[in-house]
């Protein structure tokens, strides 16, 4: 049976806005609560994660797990500019606290995509200044809780602005395939074009209002990115590292990005290389310095000459549309192993499915091409499924299922399923 090493991290991750709740100055709770919002339901209580985290760390550590992905929600230590909330300090220090008494390794995460309102109101992450502003915050966190902290991932999937680019690129493509089915008019592409624009008009008008300010001027973390606001979230990168440093150099520091395993069929070879270059490889220079990478992965995209092969009706989905298809991880570790030579730390790996079977076969799958990749001399220290509990996926709402643990929202009961003692069963015997 082939078993992990004792030191090898494998926990489960969340995200501070999608389990704490009532995050209320939060960008993410405006724009759920805004006039014509686009989230399917506001998040409320959540799960209730803020209360209850020593509860979900018990049941973690308990099912045989060690490490414990969590995000540090900058709304709340910075709830107005310049002005920080000790009290919410002291929440993470027990945060923190609770999972080394549990000999439960703490990786941290320091934006997570939910942002403090004032700062979108004032440029958000297409503007210069929040460079300084998220190293006053990653500052003033890390001298306050920095011995408590091994690992910190500064931010979340800095590339999916990139890659929300390209959804909504995808998702005009297909409303015109699906419109040219229907006729070749030339008014009805322009018909779609028009929709599209009045749509993103009344959007724009709608989250000035939300955010105070010109509409052009809100540029939450989950939007389109330019090229120029790209540049500014690795700049926030280098800077954070640099102050975490300069505090506390034991501290490992990292990045994480969201990638798919690229496959070419003959000819589509170009695409995937244009792909892994958006996607990874251009960011290199920012993270030479840094001590680990933190690896995310779902699913793979493949690639023919004409472009992107859109799953057929015989392809096995997930409830979220992807492919399931578990042998992606290995395939990207193999990836930017190729060009990293330093620790990987898969970040986040997991299904959304309704079927916790599915989930059991995603895990053991998955978890049997990590250990090939690690055979093969490939440096990763650890692995963090997501997610640990069933919880608020942004725009979607509460309707996918993520989670390790499932929560009756109406009482907050937790019920650890079968793929939670799974994966315990994994660290502690192997596969």
């Amino acid at each position: 049976m082939k078993k992990f090493d004792n030191n090898f991290m494998i926990g489960a991750a969340t995200a501070a806005h999608q389990v704490e709740g009532n995050n209320v100055n939060s960008d993410c709770w405006v724009m759920e609560n805004m006039r014509g919002s686009s989230y399917k339901e506001p998040s409320m209580d959540a799960v209730d994660h803020y209360n209850r985290y020593r509860e979900d760390i018990k049941i973690l550590k308990e099912a045989g797990l060690n490490a414990f992905r969590f995000s540090i929600e900058w709304s709340r230590i910075e709830p107005s500019k310049g002005n920080f909330d000790n009290k919410e300090i002291e929440h993470y220090r027990d945060v923190l606290n609770f999972c080394h008494e549990n000999g439960v390794t703490p990786i941290v995460t320091m934006h997570h995509f939910s942002s403090p309102k004032w700062l979108i109101s004032e440029g958000g992450w297409e503007s210069d200044a929040t460079i300084n502003l998220f190293g006053d915050y990653c500052k003033y966190v890390v001298s306050k809780l920095g011995d408590l902290m091994p690992y910190i991932c500064t931010i979340n999937e800095a590339n999916m602005g990139l890659q929300l680019n390209r959804v909504i690129s995808d998702m005009m493509a297909k409303m015109q395939r699906e419109a040219a089915s229907e006729s070749d008019r030339a008014d009805v592409q322009v018909g779609i074009n028009m929709d599209m624009k009045s749509m993103m008009e009344h959007h724009m008008r709608a989250m000035g209002e939300a955010f105070g300010t010109d509409p052009r001027k809100v540029q939450p973390f989950l939007t389109p990115r330019t090229e120029q606001g790209d540049i500014i979230i690795m700049k926030c990168h280098e800077k954070a590292r640099q102050v975490i440093k300069e505090i506390n150099p034991n501290i490992k520091v990292g990045i994480t990005l969201s990638l798919y395993d690229y496959q070419a069929l003959p000819g589509g070879e170009e695409y995937v290389r244009e792909m892994q270059d958006e996607d990874f490889l251009h960011y290199l220079p920012y993270i030479q310095e840094d001590d680990f990478f933190g690896l995310q992965n779902y699913s793979r995209s493949i690639y023919g000459p004409n472009g992107k092969v859109q799953p057929d009706e015989n392809t096995r989905v997930t409830e979220m549309g992807y492919e399931f298809y578990p042998e992606a991880l290995q395939g990207v570790i193999r990836f930017v192993s190729e060009h990293w030579k330093k620790p990987i730390i898969v970040t986040e790996n997991g299904v959304s499915t309704n079927n916790d079977k599915e989930r059991v076969e995603f895990i053991e799958r998955a978890l049997t091409g990590l250990q090939q990749c690690i055979e093969e001399g490939i440096n990763v220290i650890g692995y963090t499924h997501w997610s640990l509990l069933d919880n608020f996926e942004w725009q979607l709402g509460y309707a996918q299922k993520f989670g390790l643990i499932a929560v009756d929202r109406t009482t907050q009961t937790r019920y650890p399923k079968e793929s939670l003692k799974v994966l315990g069963s994994i660290k502690k015997y192997g596969l």
